[in-house]
């Protein structure tokens, strides 16, 4: 994760010296050598894609690529506010540590769970819950696009969800291999402590506009940054709706940085009539660069 762009460009290498040295252990080491099974603890998960997706943002800002607007995914809202200029990369990455290890204890290993369900939309999901959670937690954690919803909550509500999902005519449900139930009630305990650090840390005015998670809104101020982050640990991630603002905004060029393709895949289901690139590696950066480029031709003609 991310040793290529260390490879390649010498404003990633530098990102990943920060991280090490704000975190006071290698983090750049388990990235790229592993072992896998201590990246994947959460604890190290959150601020490794911080780091990868810094990373890859500066060295695209080094390429005089720059934003109107910025958000994140969940964790990804982190890195959205870091690139605002609203919380330093430092502060950013003990912050999501801290989250991850709130996260992880929130809910003992095996009482939570979260599932992806297709091809239904948000109301009858919204119903089912009310009906399978039975006295337990269940709900919408992730409203990704019109026809893929997450679920979060105890494992046999989440459960009785996806059952009663598919019988309701969903075309999948899926269970997610994940440490912990995020984005629902359940992640209270983890919301208080987090909030404590948010509260001791300080958060400028953004100079770029940021969509929020937890309202799918525009927000400017360093205060709305803070208090949308606390929000969103238990509140329901509104992707769909965040991309929809934007477009409303008048976006029409998306750029996803850090690893993987995931929201590039979401935004092609939400709106297909704009353009979106991805930046993990040299090669993806390559492909981004003559992508945007285009893009900038076709809308200097209509212009």
């Amino acid at each position: 994760m991310g040793l290529d762009l260390c490879q390649n460009f010498p404003v990633a290498r530098q990102t990943f010296e920060e991280a090490d040295a704000a975190l006071g252990f290698s983090l750049s080491k388990l990235c790229f050598e592993g072992p896998a099974e201590d990246l994947q603890l959460t604890a190290n998960t959150q601020p490794a894609i911080l780091a990868c997706s810094m990373a890859a943002y500066r060295v695209l800002a080094e390429r005089g690529i720059a934003y109107t607007y910025v958000a994140g995914h969940s964790l990804g809202e982190y890195s959205a506010l870091v690139a605002a200029g609203s919380l330093p990369f430092a502060d950013a990455l003990g912050i999501v540590r801290h989250r991850g290890l709130y996260m992880q204890e929130a809910v003992p290993v095996g009482a939570g769970a979260m599932a992806a369900l297709l091809g239904i939309g948000i109301e009858k999901i919204e119903e089912i819950c009310r009906a399978a959670a039975q006295g337990e937690v269940v709900s919408p954690a992730n409203i990704n696009t019109p026809e893929q919803i997450v679920v979060a909550g105890h494992a046999g509500a989440v459960k009785r969800v996806m059952e009663q999902a598919l019988a309701a005519g969903a075309k999948r449900a899926v269970p997610l291999a994940v440490s912990a139930p995020f984005h629902c009630s359940l992640m209270r305990p983890a919301q208080e402590r987090l909030e404590k650090d948010l509260r001791q840390t300080t958060f400028a005015p953004l100079h770029i506009p940021l969509v929020t998670n937890a309202d799918a809104a525009v927000i400017t101020s360093g205060d709305e940054a803070r208090e949308a982050l606390v929000r969103q640990v238990t509140l329901p991630v509104r992707w769909e709706e965040s991309m929809h603002e934007l477009i409303e905004q008048g976006a029409t060029t998306f750029v996803e940085v850090g690893p993987g393709r995931v929201l590039s895949g979401l935004l092609r289901q939400i709106e297909r009539s704009v353009h979106c690139v991805n930046v993990e590696d040299a090669k993806s950066l390559e492909t981004a660069l003559e992508r945007l480029a285009q893009a900038q031709g076709e809308s200097a003609e209509t212009s």
